[in-house]
């Protein structure tokens, strides 16, 4: 579940996170060691992004010729248009180009491209980028970005939390390859859910747990724990419940889980909620048993399980067939609606699988159905 810092920020739309470099590399570096040439002769679309701040832009422009790309995309919202504004300083990198416009730089988009050895010192790096101003202020949504989009190949960003749902269906539209990072509980969404289902995308391989740290714009408000300032008056707040969305292949999903029997997990599981008990829970509305830890799927039942989202960390599509999610009230698989003469909450019921406690229905977190192949 992701926590009240990335809620906040999305509810807020407070969605200028800055991605470490190190967690950008690790990402990357995962899909290269799958496949030494998913770049190679690829045009990379990094929208969202301040170049001039920007890890991404930086992380791909130093590894250009390493990788092998054909092109290097990178697109800034412009200053007037973002939520954090008053205290923008421009880059000299900025300042000191003769394109430099003061007003242009409020109210214009900039674009940052890389094809070649600009400074003919034999290689091609970030020093060879080159930059002006969009025509617009850098959305999306615009007629600009999406031409740039049709160009890309692969579009690689954080794009902003409050939008994740557009920004997604932004790039299924054009059928491109991805790498973007998100909210894990995006997994539940109407939007999101039948990508995962339909194999179309999953989770990327270099997060699994814990949180991870983003830099914020200095007017940023923070008033949570997991928040610090560097010696360079930097300021970072850590995340939890964030994950890498992809439809690049890695070898980590093709890992299949080791597992134990039904009654093996009874009698030796690790887990209070399952160890000891003589069967696993079963869903009032759902014809499913309830499975609440990843490690604790038994190898042996053929019927449908019902497991925590967290699952897809470690979900391996030769394994397992993913079928629905919890979180729908006309879920095919669910076998029972509730009405206010049943209960009360009927309606948050039957928006949730149901285990029947004693003698009192209680709503369970949002669960992914799964099957054993």
């Amino acid at each position: 579940m992701a926590n009240g810092n990335l809620t906040n920020a999305k509810n807020a739309k407070n969605d200028e996170f800055y991605t470490q470099y190190y967690d950008i590399e690790k990402e990357i570096t995962a899909y290269l060691e799958y496949n030494p040439d998913v770049f190679r002769g690829k045009t990379i679309l990094l929208p969202c992004d301040d170049p001039e701040w920007s890890n991404f832009t930086k992380f791909f422009a130093q590894n250009f010729e390493r990788f092998g790309l054909k092109k290097l995309i990178s697109t800034s919202y412009a200053q007037e248009s973002k939520k954090y504004k008053t205290n923008y300083q421009p880059t000299l990198f900025e300042v000191n180009d003769p394109q430099y416009d003061y007003k242009k730089t409020k109210t214009k988009g900039k674009i940052f491209t890389l094809t070649y050895d600009k400074q003919g010192d034999g290689r091609i790096d970030v020093n060879d980028l080159e930059w002006h101003y969009l025509e617009g202020d850098g959305d999306f949504k615009s007629k600009e970005i999406k031409k740039l989009r049709d160009e890309a190949d692969i579009i690689i960003t954080n794009p902003p939390f409050s939008l994740f749902r557009e920004f997604l269906a932004w790039i299924v539209e054009a059928d491109k390859q991805f790498v973007i990072i998100g909210n894990m509980n995006a997994i539940t969404y109407k939007e999101v859910f039948p990508l995962i289902k339909n194999d179309m995308m999953w989770l990327g391989p270099s997060i699994r747990s814990g949180d991870r740290e983003f830099q914020v714009p200095e007017e940023y408000p923070v008033n949570a724990s997991g928040w610090r300032i560097d010696e360079d008056g930097r300021k970072f707040l850590r995340i939890k419940g964030v994950r890498w969305f992809t439809n690049l292949d890695h070898g980590i999903r093709h890992k299949p889980l080791p597992l134990m029997t039904m009654a093996d997990n009874l009698k030796y599981s690790k887990h209070k909620e399952i160890k000891g008990k003589e069967a696993y829970e079963y869903y009032d509305n759902y014809d499913a048993i309830e499975v609440p830890f990843t490690d604790a799927i038994p190898n042996d039942y053929e019927g449908l399980m019902a497991v925590p989202i967290t699952f897809l960390d470690k979900y391996c599509p030769e394994q397992f067939e993913i079928l629905g999610v919890t979180q729908r009230n006309d879920d095919p698989y669910k076998i029972k609606q509730y009405t206010k003469a049943d209960y009360a909450n009927a309606n948050d019921l039957n928006a949730r699988g149901v285990i029947i406690i004693e003698g009192k229905p209680k709503a369970m977190y949002a669960r992914v159905l799964i099957r054993k192949k």
